[in-house]
């Protein structure tokens, strides 16, 4: 090793350790982003200054003291079967520490059909809770008080109903709607970028999530009305910046429609909250946390004229990557598991859910969730990383990371910008063929062997043997199906046809917030699926145009 002068560029770099420009080649993460060998004070601006946490443009955190004022959230994702199975499950987990819910619907859920519609047979139940009803909802939060605990809801394109059906639950509970405390996710706009769940045509969903934060703006004062949610965007294969830039974007779109509204942007913007995902590639992740903060204060403030400090902070949950697990010797799952975990915490976010390490193979057993909570316990109690805010800060490479990760987010909007707009830039395909190029390239790295997937493409040997997977009883879907029946069965028909006919009118005239329609139609036990259609006979519904 030279026993000269410590270098500090990367030429002298290069030359001391005997370097060639061959052997002298960045790698490339999952952004395709160059990662140098050695960073130094050369890697960043000469006027560069980081600040402090809680302190704009909020590099270090959204707040002063971080987690020595208050620990992240611990959630665990769940939902099966019917709603008592996920009542048994909540019920469980906060038995076990975690200290908030976050609801996994099932795939007719998330796409407005009933449990007994012929295009629901075979997955009701499957990878979530079935809710039809309002009656559903109740069961699923019973013996739970709404005004004591946080509640996440995962749903986009029916979250209006989906929200209309909590509120009246929570009614029934006597918790009025300015006591609720969680968020719905709602993002609509990912949904046609990645996700690909959808009801309405993009317009329309737009609308419709503009009334959802204009009547939570109104009446739910502690209530996130919309997660904006680039985890979704991340599993689709996009890459880190990508993950950033459409987010955000998205985001800011959002803004524009409700100040387009006539909200004053400080009476909603401090309840608008963002789900990222946090990969395996750890130093990226924590630079993509910290750019994000940066990006959306700096916008809010100056773009939008925020003036409540509260509108600059972008608050966030994370969720450790699915699309990194392996059905390969998937205990290597709670390894890759604990170090996106970490990523996240080292990131800054402000509530954490951690998957279970037999995803991959099928819904968690009770033994892999409680794991993935330990995770956190352990992240939280033992490592010692949340007892110093912002640890990283000042890193050379964290910070060259975090500047790189921004600069890259700006020139999507900018090219955005030019398309006209997110909305016009969704309808053109252009995050979505982004994303599907960043998918290919990075798979066929991983095909190639150029990228390593610990246990899939190399070190194999070993036998995984076999891991007990979670499976859902098939009765609970003919039980489901007799469940909706029934409330169909029992409820006041002409009270029905009454709420649908008046949501129609309503749905027919922009200048209509649908919010109170959607609530009367819950009071009247009106199902998911006729809600849904009863819009598509208005609005219509929506055709994608492939990109592949």
């Amino acid at each position: 090793m030279p026993t000269a002068a410590v270098p500090t560029t990367h030429e002298q770099w290069a030359t001391a350790y005997g370097l060639s420009p061959e052997r002298d080649v960045p790698f490339t993460t999952l952004s395709s982003e160059p990662v140098r060998p050695l960073y130094t004070a050369a890697d960043l601006p000469d006027d560069s200054t980081i600040g402090l946490p809680g302190q704009y443009p909020y590099t270090r955190g959204v707040y002063p003291s971080m987690y020595r004022g208050r620990m992240f959230s611990m959630r665990q994702f769940a939902g099966f079967g019917t709603a008592e199975e996920t009542n048994e499950r909540f019920h469980y987990l906060l038995a076990h520490g975690q200290t908030g819910l976050s609801a996994a619907f099932d795939m007719p859920s998330l796409m407005g059909h009933d449990s007994d519609s012929p295009l629901s047979l075979g997955e009701v139940g499957r990878e979530g809770v079935a809710i039809d009803t309002v009656d559903d909802m109740e069961t699923l939060f019973k013996g739970i008080k709404l005004d004591e605990v946080s509640v996440s809801m995962t749903i986009n394109a029916p979250a209006a109903i989906m929200l209309a059906f909590y509120v009246v639950a929570a009614e029934r509970q006597g918790v009025p709607p300015d006591k609720l405390n969680g968020t719905v996710q709602a993002d609509i706009l990912k949904e046609y970028i990645a996700q690909k769940e959808w009801c309405f045509p993009i317009d329309d969903a737009m609308r419709l999530v503009g009334d959802m934060i204009e009547y939570a703006t109104n009446e739910m004062p502690r209530y996130n009305s919309i997660s904006i949610s680039g985890y979704h965007i991340r599993e689709a294969g996009s890459t880190a910046a990508q993950e950033l830039a459409f987010t955000l974007k998205d985001g800011l779109t959002y803004v524009e429609q409700a100040v387009a509204r006539g909200l004053d942007v400080d009476s909603f913007a401090p309840r608008l909250s963002f789900f990222f995902n946090a990969q395996i590639d750890f130093f990226e992740e924590i630079a993509k946390y910290r750019a994000a903060r940066r990006i959306w204060a700096r916008e809010l403030r100056e773009t939008f004229g925020a003036k409540d400090e509260k509108s600059w902070l972008m608050r966030c949950h994370t969720q450790t990557a699915g699309v990194s697990l392996t059905a390969q010797q998937p205990l290597n799952n709670i390894v890759r598991t604990a170090i996106e975990a970490l990523a996240g915490v080292l990131g800054g976010t402000q509530s954490l859910h951690t998957n279970s390490y037999d995803e991959a193979l099928a819904l968690p057993t009770e033994e892999a969730v409680r794991i993935a909570l330990r995770t956190q316990q352990i992240i939280a109690h033992e490592t010692g990383v949340t007892n110093t805010i912002d640890p990283l800060g000042g890193s050379y490479a964290v910070e060259a990371m975090t500047d790189e990760i921004e600069a890259k987010a700006y020139e999507y909007f900018a090219k955005i910008d030019e398309l006209g707009g997110m909305v016009q830039a969704v309808k053109l395909n252009y995050p979505q063929r982004e994303i599907a190029d960043a998918s290919y390239q990075l798979q066929t790295e991983i095909d190639a062997g150029d990228r390593i997937v610990v246990g899939v493409n190399k070190f194999t040997e070993g036998d995984d043997g076999e891991h007990p997977i979670h499976r859902i009883d098939p009765a609970l879907e003919g039980k489901q199906i007799a469940r909706v029946r029934e409330v169909k069965a029992a409820r006041d028909t002409a009270a029905v046809e009454a709420c649908l006919t008046a949501l129609k009118e309503a749905a027919a005239r922009p200048d209509v917030n649908l919010m109170a329609p959607l609530l009367d139609a819950a009071r009247a036990h009106v199902s998911e699926g006729e809600i849904v259609h009863a819009l598509q006979d208005v609005w219509g519904s929506f055709t994608e145009s492939p990109v592949f």
